[in-house]
């Protein structure tokens, strides 16, 4: 897996802190816009089977589906893959002193969680987008 450049297109939604803050609760804000991470096993997603589409919660952006979802047993609901290449972004997060790929979501640049790779997962791209749930939104089938 290649890091994405640290340089980062413009997000096409782009609203103030004080905005964002009008817009999310306070644990929503802290992951989406401060890139905090939900407790493990306790996201509302994290064992939904419920077909359907993921959506970014801060601006609506469909980033995953049901049919990418697996149980990784990690905590967080895992993907192998977005919906659309071009849903997420990936950028390098070497903080708290390790080396991970953080994901974004590509219109609002939303933290959302991080991508790991060669875990031994037997999904067709060998990934684990590992995805805070309370950064999604699950819009079910209908």
């Amino acid at each position: 897996m290649t890091d994405a450049d640290t340089s980062l297109p413009a997000p096409r939604i782009q609203l103030t802190p004080q905005e964002w803050r009008v817009k999310l609760n306070p644990e929503e804000y802290a992951v989406l816009r401060e890139a905090a991470t939900e407790r493990p096993f306790t996201g509302e997603y994290t064992d939904t089977k419920t077909e359907g589409v993921y959506t970014c919660r801060a601006c609506g952006a469909e980033l995953f589906r049901s049919t990418e979802k697996f149980d990784s047993h990690c905590g967080w609901p895992s993907f192998f893959d977005p919906a659309k290449s071009d849903a997420v972004i990936l950028r390098a997060d070497d903080t708290l002193g390790m080396h991970r790929v953080e994901v974004l979501c590509a219109n609002c640049h939303s933290h959302l969680g991080h991508v790991f790779e060669g875990e031994g997962y037997q999904t067709p791209t060998d990934k684990r987008y590992c995805i805070n749930s309370i950064a999604l939104r699950l819009n079910p089938a209908e």
